[in-house]
């Protein structure tokens, strides 16, 4: 546990106390936890208010700040979601989602070449996954690690306790072709921004450190690609809407046209997303972060 003891005890504490608390008081706190957080201790704002600058140059700074405190109480109760929701029965599950395009999913699933699924930083891809396994297809989902060993562990039990088998980033140049070799599906997040070697795609006209690796994944097994995102629906309950759609994918045998290709396609994918639920997306993340060599400074 190491220096992160007292974080560990803290986020124990509250997570037992909001447990405790009837849903629709829970996901409040979460909210005013989450705004908190934006608004008076302004964590990673400084961030957010940038990014959502960069993506909505031409909305007025009023807008942008709605959103921005609409992403922080957006956080703030799906994590919430999550931590109360880890320990769903697959009843629950079912009841508290709509998934629209999943039998040709699920088709496509089955068809024993493994499935590339393609997610990003908006609603809940936690309960996006869990909404997947639950209807009885196996998922795996690529984790990053995190620095406080005791939140990674509780957040990937988490997953696993929602049908979720977890292969940790750095394992995933060889698990992710075992798995979609064996005919699963694996499920990853692809607006992480690449720290090296990434490709730079544009991300609402900027350009994003993108991996490479879906892409790669996808041409060397065969694997088709889907897209799909969870959106939490309005209402005092937490439900929520989960969309698939096949992304057409054609290896031509160049991988850098291939990545830039696929994960372009992807990216306006995640756009239109972005764009429908603006205050769902986690700008808190920082997506462009790692910056081509050739950008001036200022640009920066």
């Amino acid at each position: 546990m190491g220096g992160h003891w007292s974080e560990d005890l803290a986020f124990r504490a509250v997570t037992g106390l909001l447990s405790l608390l009837p849903e629709i008081v829970a996901l409040r706190v979460g909210a005013a936890m989450g705004v908190f957080a934006g608004s008076i201790l302004r964590v990673r704002r400084g961030d957010v208010d940038r990014h959502l600058g960069w993506a909505f140059p031409d909305q007025p700074r009023g807008w942008r700040r709605r959103v921005a405190r609409g992403s922080y109480a957006h956080l703030g109760r799906e994590a919430v979601v999550m931590f109360r929701g880890g320990g769903w029965p697959t009843e629950r599950v079912l009841e508290r989602t709509t998934v629209v395009g999943f039998e040709a999913f699920r088709e496509a699933a089955g068809a024993g070449a493994g499935l590339v699924l393609l997610t990003g930083h908006i609603g809940n891809w936690e309960i996006g996954g869990a909404a997947i396994a639950a209807r009885g297809v196996e998922l795996d989902v690529v984790g990053k690690g995190m620095s406080n060993r005791g939140f990674q562990a509780d957040l990937f039990a988490a997953r696993e306790r929602l049908g979720m088998r977890v292969i940790e980033m750095g394992d995933a140049p060889k698990e992710v072709l075992r798995s979609l070799g064996q005919g699963r599906v694996v499920a990853l997040l692809g607006d992480q921004n690449a720290h090296g070697g990434g490709l730079f795609l544009p991300f609402f006209g900027r350009p994003a450190s993108t991996f490479r690796g879906p892409a790669l994944f996808a041409a060397r097994t065969g694997a088709p690609v889907w897209v799909a995102f969870a959106l939490s629906d309005r209402g005092p309950k937490q439900h929520y809407t989960v969309t698939f759609e096949h992304l057409p994918f054609v290896p031509t045998g160049d991988a850098e046209e291939d990545a830039a290709t696929l994960m372009g396609v992807y990216g306006r994918r995640l756009e239109d997303a972005v764009r429908a639920a603006p205050e769902q997306y986690f700008w808190q993340h920082r997506r462009w972060k790692r910056r081509p060599e050739e950008e001036p400074a200022s640009e920066r």
